[in-house]
């Protein structure tokens, strides 16, 4: 699959009845490889890879939250801002049924239902991000204010790391 062949996912649906230009890249999945994969196969800074991440809090409540390649969220921190007892990671059978994705093709685009977003707020201030675009080895490069534009999205500050 060249870059000009790349999957029509809910994702990329969702991206071109927003109008939101997008560049595709494919590229080689690997268990576990996460962003680092991309990001060497690109040479492009991990930082602006973009992880979509899903997780539930103690009422099972689900929520997509978009983190910098190179940071872990700090679930502490974000329960403290969500006002709950505890956030949990997702299983990969879970983050499928919230989201319709397989685990490792998870985009916050076309999702099965809307669901919160929470954003690192740094994210915002990259001139571009490279975000899965809804399958394994599928990313897509776009402008990160694009999503403020399409979601309702509340910026955070619980990213741990670099």
């Amino acid at each position: 699959m060249s870059k000009e062949e790349y999957p029509i996912t809910p994702a990329v649906r969702f991206l071109r009845e927003n109008n939101i230009a997008f560049v595709p890249f494919v590229y080689r999945y690997e268990e576990h490889g996460g962003t680092h994969q991309f990001s060497e196969a690109y040479h492009v800074p991990e930082h602006g890879v973009i992880k979509t991440l899903v997780f539930e809090t103690d009422q099972k409540k689900p929520l997509l939250v978009l983190m910098h390649g190179d940071n872990e969220v700090s679930t502490k921190q974000l329960a403290r801002l969500l006002n709950v007892k505890q956030i949990m990671p997702c299983d990969a059978n879970t983050a499928t049924k919230h989201t319709g994705y397989q685990f490792g093709g998870t985009s916050p685009f076309g999702t099965r239902r809307p669901l919160p977003l929470y954003v690192e707020k740094t994210i915002l201030e990259l001139p571009k991000i490279y975000i899965n675009g809804g399958k394994r080895g599928f990313i897509v490069e776009m402008d990160p204010h694009e999503l403020g534009r399409v979601f309702p999205l509340t910026e955070v500050s619980v990213a741990i790391g670099s």
